[in-house]
């Protein structure tokens, strides 16, 4: 089971251990997981593993070690928080004396799809599932026998951090050390935080190359027709990019280079909570397999039946598996020269058109902004409407500065003469609890006229506030919910409304706009 690699486990200070899984199938890791009680099986055959109190990531116990070669680059601050070196090793140490005595499972993976910017990663966990979720997201390793990991990620959720010794904030901690090129994530059982690790390692390197990495989806039609859309949890990212008359090419990370688009990884990391067979065929279909992996989605002990509309454990109910159960997905993971970029908001508040074309300028502005709005009961504290914005649509991944990959945006937009649409997939008619929501019909509408072209050749008018071409018309789309202004019966409380979130907007940008 132990097998020799050219890159041994001592590099990593990982000595003593009891038996090393390395590069198993997805059978022998669900075998492994249901055995350790790490996880059950459902009815149709997806495993299914509950992550206890974390739910989600861990943003405020995110680091990046202190070292002199990157000091001077990365965007230090309440998202890349500094670590010293000296707590680093601490905490490896304590890490690799863990793990001693105990089985571990490693992967050997690829990050990114083109071969001339791809990072070699090593993935060591404590879990199988965790090792299954690996293998699931990460694109596999064509030869395995000669692989040299350029970064390592070293997963045991079972240690936990001493705050006062470590310099941490709490007993969790996912820390980055581009020095060492290691991770370290220890205190939380939450999956994300591993590929979410080296999304933001690849968000340090690749600018240094000339690739934009971006988080967004993306998909072309048969003829190539390219588009990458960006938007945050519960915009319809990774939903509108599953489209069966396109073929996806990704639906959460990839980097833009002169030849196109190119995906991180190997799968998809699917939101599933109220998940519909109608409206999602494709997604949904993932959560009655073998090879995905659902993550605290509920199901019932006995009949091991999923309920994918229970969100008593969390809003955040994911489905993790191989871009190869969606049936038009790429076997290359690349496309060419985005036709469209599509920036997509769940706008609560009422506001904003369910579709507008932006200018360059007003492009840049959105995507440093990178807004949606969080609405009542998705998150504890939560009980109205409230504006939620991430510089470029991924601030917590961020290492540089927004204002650098919002440059490199700007110059492929214009090198390519690239179109870039803002779709409102949240309420028109009013804000939350008194208007209703876009329909994903009307949504796919638009998404379907930006692909074709057709929605380029309408004329448009101007949004009062905030200065947003609105086209007059969109072909399968009535007319009468294009201006939002009309759907509201008060429009002097809708004048007020768009006033003070222009203003949420302004207040936000100055943040990064003059630093």
């Amino acid at each position: 089971m132990v097998r020799q690699s050219q890159y041994g486990l001592e590099n990593h200070g990982l000595t003593g251990l009891r038996r090393v899984f390395w590069t198993c199938s997805a059978g022998t890791l669900y075998e492994e997981a249901v055995k350790r009680g790490e996880a059950a099986i459902s009815e149709h055959g997806a495993l299914i593993a509950h992550t206890g109190v974390h739910t989600g990531r861990s943003a405020n116990d995110k680091f990046i070690v202190v070292e002199p070669g990157t000091e001077d680059q990365i965007w230090w601050g309440k998202i890349n928080q500094r670590i010293s070196e000296e707590n680093f090793d601490r905490l490896h140490t304590k890490m690799t004396g863990y793990l001693k005595g105990k089985d571990v499972f490693i992967q050997d993976f690829n990050c990114g799809a083109d071969a001339k910017t791809q990072l070699p990663v090593r993935i060591i966990t404590e879990f199988a599932w965790h090792s299954l979720f690996a293998r699931n997201m990460f694109i596999k390793e064509k030869n395995p026998t000669t692989h040299v990991p350029e970064f390592t990620v070293i997963d045991a959720p079972g240690l936990k951090a001493d705050p006062q010794t470590d310099g941490t904030n709490s007993d969790t901690f996912i820390v980055i050390n581009f020095a060492k090129r290691l991770v370290l994530i220890g205190g939380t059982e939450y999956a994300g935080e591993i590929k979410k690790s080296i999304f933001s390692v690849m968000n340090y390197l690749l600018p240094q190359r000339g690739v934009l990495p971006m988080h967004c989806s993306a998909n072309m039609s048969q003829d190539g027709n390219t588009a990458v859309f960006f938007g945050l949890s519960g915009t319809g990212k990774t939903t509108l990019s599953a489209d069966a008359s396109r073929t996806l090419i990704g639906d959460d990370e990839h980097g833009w280079n002169n030849n196109g688009v190119f995906n991180f990884e190997g799968g998809c990391y699917a939101k599933v909570i109220k998940l519909s067979k109608e409206a999602e065929p494709e997604i949904y279909s993932t959560t009655r397999t073998f090879k995905t992996l659902l993550e605290n989605v509920v199901f019932d002990e006995e009949s091991r039946i999923i309920d994918l509309d229970d969100s008593s454990l969390t809003e955040n109910t994911r489905a993790s598996y191989p871009i190869s159960l969606i049936p038009n997905a790429s076997l290359t993971g690349t496309g060419g020269i985005p036709k469209n970029v599509i920036f997509l908001t769940c706008d609560a508040f009422g506001v904003l058109p369910p579709v507008s074309k932006l200018t360059p300028q007003q492009a840049m502005y959105h995507f440093i902004s990178g807004y949606t709005a969080k609405v009542a009961g998705t998150e504890k504290g939560v009980t109205e409407p409230t504006p939620n914005f991430s510089p470029c649509y991924g601030g917590p991944f961020l290492p540089l500065h927004p204002q650098r990959y919002a440059q490199m945006l700007g110059e492929k937009i214009a090198t390519n003469k690239s179109p870039v649409w803002l779709v409102n997939t949240g309420w028109i008619g009013g804000p939350y609890g008194v208007g209703s929501r876009i329909s994903i019909k009307n949504t796919r509408n638009i998404i379907n006229s930006i692909h074709d072209g057709s929605l380029e050749r309408q004329e448009t008018h101007e949004h009062p506030v905030f200065k947003l071409s609105i086209p007059m018309k969109c072909p399968g789309v009535p007319t009468d919910i294009l201006n939002p202004r009309n759907l509201w019966d008060d429009k002097e409380a809708y004048d007020k409304q768009a006033e003070m979130l222009a203003e949420k907007f302004s207040e936000n940008y100055k943040l990064y706009s003059d630093s």
